[in-house]
C-alpha cells in the first residue's frame, strides 16, 4: 500500500473525528482570539488560554461520553 493510499484509508475511517476536531479548534481560536485580544491582554496569557484549549478539549470529549453511557446509547 503506498503513503496516499494509507492517507485515504485513515481519513475515510476517521473522517467524522476529524471534522470534530478542526470544528472545536477554530471555535476555540476564534473564541479565545476574540476575548483576549480585544481586551488588550498579554501575550503570554493569550498563549496560556491556546494551550488551556487542549485540556478543554479532552475534557469535552470525555464529558460527551459520560453522558452517552449515561443515557444509555
Amino acid at each position: 500500500m503506498s503513503l496516499v493510499d494509507t492517507v485515504v484509508d485513515h481519513v475515510a475511517e476517521h473522517h467524522d473525528g476529524m471534522l470534530f476536531d478542526l470544528v472545536f479548534a477554530i471555535a476555540w481560536v476564534t473564541v479565545v482570539t476574540l476575548l483576549f485580544r480585544g481586551f488588550g491582554a498579554p501575550q503570554l496569557v493569550y498563549y496560556g488560554a491556546l494551550a488551556a484549549g487542549v485540556v478543554a478539549y479532552y475534557g469535552f470529549v470525555a464529558s460527551l461520553e459520560y453522558a452517552r453511557e449515561s443515557s444509555g446509547k
